[in-house]
């Protein structure tokens, strides 16, 4: 049995667990649901694929089909049409239980929530033994890759940060990122659950989340509140959009004791914010081929500018030549249709490891921008400067090979005054040494993964984006 299974059954019965189960009540609904879900998959063991937004009936989903052993393929809501057929035949999913209405084809109850259950014909795609879960990550360019996982290697991340954490910080954890993400999944639900803490899986539309690429973040503040949440993940720009509401509602969330963020670099300065509202902000870093998260800061070891220390059952490494950083290989079984995967994994991100074992990320290694001067610039460090100013809400750096940067900005409200835009470009540019400003700047629609211009876990696609706004991108004449 999984660990995150046994130990669910291990806990107080009575006490509360997902929503309004118990832990008694949730374990005996997982067996049911397992059972119900054996009779009709029958001996097919291809993939089950699972796309419907948070809620009791995701997490029950997710467990019994790791007491089954079934490889499962969670699908975000926000994937493209083609992202979503390309994951379905790729994988070789044999089932999709689904909360769309259109897609019936047979009803599968869970609790009061009604499912519909649809037979796939997708032949069945070569995976790697032992595959519990399979996760797409686009990336930034080419095809999205099935990354396969192993349970054992999922729950270790979930034991591991239950080990730096603590179980004193196991309350109220209220699931912000869609469960799909892996993110969510395993450091929010898994780790959650391993604790003995109590999660909410809330539908999206309580948070404010309906539009996931147009928050209502009073509405996001007021859910937080009222149900007194412990702990929250957010991406950078949740967290942002969180700061701006606490600033002005003039509140506070006394109850939030720990807020990890992760999925791009945060600037410090930004955190520095979080902390004058009272946002308790620890910075992460991950990746889906190690399970989600690698280093994380802490309450008990926090260095701001870092993403904390690795994990326990990891060790790092950081190329002395390239500044590559590498992690010893615990969850990764390979991709869809690949071979084995290696004993160590190359992130392709820079980075540096101080005396502490602190770990420092630059940038990913093939975004670096070498200007007409051969300066090295990784534009993520850049952008986070921008994105740490409140006037700015997403920001892509170009430049490669000219003398000066240009930088493509979203406003972070509609309507946004260039003068405002241009004082907080300057504020940026005050944090960062000469060869690293932005000479030029523009204004532009959000990316989005809608439009092609962010991965679903929330990283800009620069080729798409330079594409899109390739006549903005020209070099000036000298």
């Amino acid at each position: 049995m999984s660990r995150v299974l046994s130990v669910i059954r291990s806990h107080d019965p009575a006490r509360p667990a997902v929503n309004d189960l118990t832990y008694g009540a949730l374990a005996g609904a997982v067996d049911r649901l397992a059972a119900d879900l054996c009779e009709r998959f029958g001996t097919d063991a291809r993939p089950v694929a699972v796309e419907m937004a948070n809620g009791p009936a995701w997490v029950l989903l997710d467990l019994a089909l790791l007491s089954l052993h079934v490889p499962s393929l969670p699908l975000p809501g926000f994937f493209t049409p083609d992202q979503r057929r390309h994951a379905l035949a790729d994988a070789g999913a044999g089932w999709l239980i689904t909360d769309r209405a259109e897609a019936r084809e047979d009803v599968l109850r869970i609790g009061t929530m009604l499912l519909y259950l649809v037979r796939l014909d997708n032949p069945a795609a070569t995976l790697p033994a032992g595959t519990a879960k399979i996760t797409y990550t686009s990336g930034t360019t080419g095809t999205p890759k099935g990354v396969c996982l192993s349970a054992a290697g999922l729950e270790q991340v979930a034991v591991s940060l239950v080990q730096v954490i603590g179980t004193d910080y196991a309350g109220r954890h209220v699931a912000i990122l869609p469960l799909p993400v892996l993110l969510e999944n395993v450091a929010g639900l898994y780790c959650t659950l391993l604790a003995g803490g109590h999660y909410l899986a809330e539908a999206p539309a309580s948070l404010g989340l309906d539009q996931p690429f147009q928050p209502d973040f009073g509405r996001l503040l007021g859910t937080l509140s009222a149900t007194g949440a412990n702990s929250v993940i957010l991406v950078p720009e949740l967290l942002r959009g969180l700061m701006a509401a606490l600033a002005q509602a003039g509140r506070t969330l006394p109850d939030l004791r720990l807020v990890a963020v992760g999925g791009a670099r945060v600037a410090p300065a930004l955190l520095a914010q979080a902390g004058m509202l009272g946002l308790p902000v620890y910075q992460g870093y991950g990746l889906s081929e190690c399970g989600s998260v690698v280093a994380l800061n802490t309450p008990a070891a926090n260095r701001v500018g870092s993403v904390g220390r690795a994990l326990p059952h990891l060790t790092l490494e950081v190329d002395r030549n390239t500044g590559e950083v590498s992690v010893n290989n615990h969850a990764f079984l390979g991709y869809v249709g690949g071979g084995p995967a290696p004993a160590r994994i190359a992130t392709a991100d820079l980075g540096s490891l101080d005396e502490d074992g602190f770990l420092s990320i630059q940038g990913r290694s093939r975004h670096v921008i070498i200007n007409a001067f051969g300066r090295n610039i990784a534009p993520e460090w850049v952008e986070a400067e921008l994105t740490a100013q409140p006037e700015v809400q997403q920001a892509v750096l170009f430049g490669e090979g000219q003398v000066a940067l240009t930088a493509l900005v979203v406003p972070s409200r509609f309507g946004q005054s260039p003068a405002a835009l241009s004082l907080a470009i300057a504020r940026a540019n005050g944090a960062l040494p000469p060869y690293a400003r932005i000479a030029r700047w523009h204004a532009v629609p959000p990316f989005t993964p809608m439009n092609g211009q962010l991965t679903p876990n929330g990283r800009p696609r620069r080729e798409a984006i330079a594409s899109a706004h390739a006549a903005l991108l020209l070099p000036q004449r000298m």
